[in-house]
């Protein structure tokens, strides 16, 4: 790991010998750097073995968190890294719905393009489509069904 990195795993209380490890709201280091969409150390903690399965104490991936910070080049390592695309949080909301409620276009974009499930319903009963905050979203996930 280069120093860049060992200073921000430093700076923000992860450890550098395990940054699998859950801090704060159960963030591993690779939740928070994609949730920042910092590239550089993303890149690094996937190289350097980062646990993609890993959900914080909300039930979110660093999939999720990605789609959050909204910065696509992250997303896309994250798919390429062979995260889950498809996880359920506790409340059932998949980065599908995150994105599609939260107006996101281009993060609904990548995880459709990335074969995300536009069925799944999360615990109250809504799907993806049922969530779409625009109609750029809304026809993008009709064009899946």
């Amino acid at each position: 790991m280069t120093n860049t990195t060992l200073n921000w795993l430093q700076k923000n209380k992860y450890d550098a010998s395990d940054f699998n490890l859950q801090g704060n709201y159960g963030n591993t280091a690779l939740m928070k750097a994609s949730r920042e969409g910092n590239v550089k150390i993303v890149s690094e903690l996937l190289e350097s073995g980062a646990d993609i399965r890993l959900k914080n104490v909300d039930g979110n991936t660093a999939l999720w968190l990605a789609c959050f910070g909204e910065n696509p080049e992250v997303v896309k390592m994250l798919i390429d890294a062979g995260i889950e695309i498809d996880t359920l949080n506790v409340n059932g909301v998949t980065p599908l719905m995150y994105a599609a409620s939260s107006g996101k276009e281009s993060m609904v974009k990548m995880l459709l393009d990335a074969k995300a499930d536009v069925s799944i319903k999360n615990l109250d009963d809504f799907t993806a489509l049922d969530l779409a905050v625009t109609p750029k979203i809304l026809k993008m996930l009709r064009e899946k069904l």
